[in-house]
């Protein structure tokens, strides 16, 4: 920890110390051949003192303010603003960026109970008649490109506490609906900390990404991180990392960037799209830490990444597999920096009955990626029913306890005295004092190192066993270059008994055969692998699985979806109790069949 009571003293001490060093770098997507932005941290300090004094004549410290802001530097500018203002920072995602409409954004209006909206000249106009057809018409909106609002010397340093809430982090709701995390300056300053520890960051790192701003990995890791250790950060937008994940690498080469990373499907990404041409342009050698976390890590990912970015000088040990969330700021545990992926194969029957065992020879196996060693936190593997512990080398939900673990969520105190404030029970009727979270991830300790299997809530029990979803997704997805990797969906519907529904997406151009025979390759698949009947198979076009910001699969959703019938299948096969339970307007639409390959695009 540092001698800072906020982060927002720390951030004015950093910009006096390297005001006339970059504090951020950002790389427009412009085709047009635009240049490089460059923001020092003395301007960065200026234009946030102007922003903030614009909010603090209206009142908005202590109250939370909604950021919608393109990938730029004016969202950096506005959240060092609300840390000046003493407002809390409510970042959202702009409404036409995610291809929605204002749906998302009205609610986390409502449910912080924002005082003012801040965003760019651009979207201010469509902003305000969104807020006035809200009926909002007492929250104003400011263009915060825009000079002549708010006056920098008329700045003043707020009151702030370390118990002060920060910033709001609404989460991605793979598996429910959003909640807003109150994230104080005492818990960001704990995980910076334990950020730094963890991946070893210092005064001579170069930190950079691609991220959303309004994710948590991308807002701590790659924007306050960087504050934090008083270094410059290199940034660009998703999108230009989507179309052309080289970009990313190039940023990574051409800047010397030392720590960046991303969810696993980035890196199977770059495996697939990166030419050999682009390889061979590409020194990836500065890259020290490679983070890889936010969803489910594959071995196979990391093996690939690895051995198709040798050539450009990347190595094993670069990789930091770590696992973190919202309610813990950001990260949890992380491998020792060097120490590179550490793989456990083991026994599948014993893992699905939820306990680890050496592999047996001929029988089927798990590979389980860790997520390293949590030193700042205390960890404990909990039944989820009984609230008992679990020995070591046995599954259970992940609970935690540490200084980086958040209040609860905004609003929420039934939720939270659940979640936030749990206790381990000791088998007798006695339980320990509470204050344990309760991450809804589910995980085993084994020598130390925590190794995440799956979410509580999506987690299949079929016959007693407990299969879990990306397992059979990721089995799947290896049988046909048809089958689109990370883009299914495997889920279970429930009748007089539990059925296995599989979604997975399709590339048109890998498809060799007809739909019907590649429904039946997944049923084999998961009829061989892990001894359970597939009987229900919807075969859909790409885009169709939903996922989160952070590319989680939403399996909860989609399940909902399913039963709701919204989900238009390219080819399907259903048991008929599966096809009894689908609300019956999709019953009436469902078409199935082998449908010819042109519908596929």
């Amino acid at each position: 920890m540092t001698n800072f009571r906020t982060f927002t003293e720390l951030v004015l001490e950093r910009t006096d110390a390297r005001s006339a060093a970059d504090a951020f770098i950002f790389l427009p997507d412009d085709a047009r051949g635009s240049v490089p932005q460059h923001l020092a941290f003395a301007g960065l300090d200026r234009e946030a003192r102007r922003i903030a004094s614009w909010l603090q004549a209206r009142g908005a410290a202590g109250r939370q303010v909604l950021l919608l802001f393109p990938p730029g530097l004016d969202f950096v500018k506005a959240f060092t603003a609300c840390l000046y203002a003493g407002a809390v920072a409510v970042p959202g995602p702009l409404p036409a960026e995610q291809g929605r409409h204002f749906a998302r954004v009205s609610g986390m209006l409502r449910d912080a109970e924002a005082c003012a909206v801040l965003t760019d000249a651009a979207n201010a106009p469509g902003i305000s008649a969104w807020l006035a057809t809200e009926g909002f018409t007492d929250v104003p909106c400011l263009a915060t490109d825009d000079p002549a609002q708010g006056d920098a010397d008329a700045w003043y340093p707020p009151l702030l506490a370390p118990e002060s809430p920060a910033f709001l982090q609404y989460t991605s709701g793979s598996t429910s609906d959003p909640k807003g995390v109150v994230v104080s300056h005492h818990n960001l300053l704990a995980n910076e900390a334990a950020i730094q520890r963890s991946l070893g960051t210092d005064t001579t790192t170069v930190c950079g990404g691609w991220l959303p701003f309004y994710h948590d990995m991308g807002l701590i890791g790659h924007i306050l991180h960087p504050l934090y250790l008083g270094v410059p950060t290199v940034l660009m937008t998703p999108f230009a990392f989507l179309k052309h994940p080289t970009r990313w690498l190039r940023m990574i080469s051409e800047y010397g960037v030392t720590a960046s990373g991303g969810p696993n499907f980035a890196y199977d990404l770059c495996v697939r799209r990166v030419t050999d041409e682009q390889l061979g342009t590409l020194d990836l050698s500065s890259w020290t830490t490679a983070c890889n976390g936010a969803e489910p890590i594959r071995a196979e990912t990391f093996r690939a990444f690895t051995e198709r970015f040798a050539p450009a000088g990347f190595r094993p040990e670069q990789f930091f597999p770590c696992y973190g969330m919202a309610e813990t700021t950001l990260l949890v545990s992380g491998i020792p920096r060097t120490a590179g992926p550490r793989v456990l194969d083991v026994d599948a029957a014993a893992f699905e009955r939820g306990e680890l065992a050496d592999p047996r020879e001929g029988a089927p196996t798990r590979s389980l990626v860790s997520s390293g060693i949590a030193r700042d936190f205390d960890i404990r593997i909990v039944d989820p029913e009984s609230k008992v512990e679990k020995p070591g080398g046995h599954i259970g939900e992940i609970w935690i306890k540490g200084d980086s673990v958040a209040s609860g969520y905004w609003k929420r105190p039934r939720t939270n005295k659940e979640i936030f404030d749990a206790a381990i029970c000791d088998g007798t009727g006695g339980r320990d004092g509470g204050g344990w979270l309760r991450t809804g991830d589910m995980g085993v300790l084994q020598d130390g190192q925590l190794y995440v299997t799956g979410r509580l809530k999506e987690m299949v029990i079929l016959a007693g066993r407990n299969l879990y979803p990306q397992d059979i997704e990721r089995a799947v997805q290896a049988e046909d270059k048809a089958f689109g990797a990370g883009a299914g969906a495997v889920f279970s519907v429930e009748t007089d008994r539990e059925h296995l529904v599989a979604v997975q997406e399709i590339r048109p151009g890998n498809v060799t055969g007809d739909l019907r025979a590649l429904a039946a390759t997944v049923q084999a698949c998961v009829s061989k692998e892990f001894s359970v009947p597939a009987g229900n198979v919807l075969l859909v076009r790409p885009g169709t699985v939903r996922k989160t910001t952070s590319g989680k699969i939403q399996r909860t959703l989609m399940r909902k979806l399913f039963l709701e019938g919204r989900i238009t299948a390219l080819y399907e096969v259903l048991e008929p109790a599966v096809r009894a339970v689908i609300a019956p307007t999709a019953a009436d639409d469902a078409t199935g069949g082998t449908q010819p390959l042109e519908a596929v695009v």
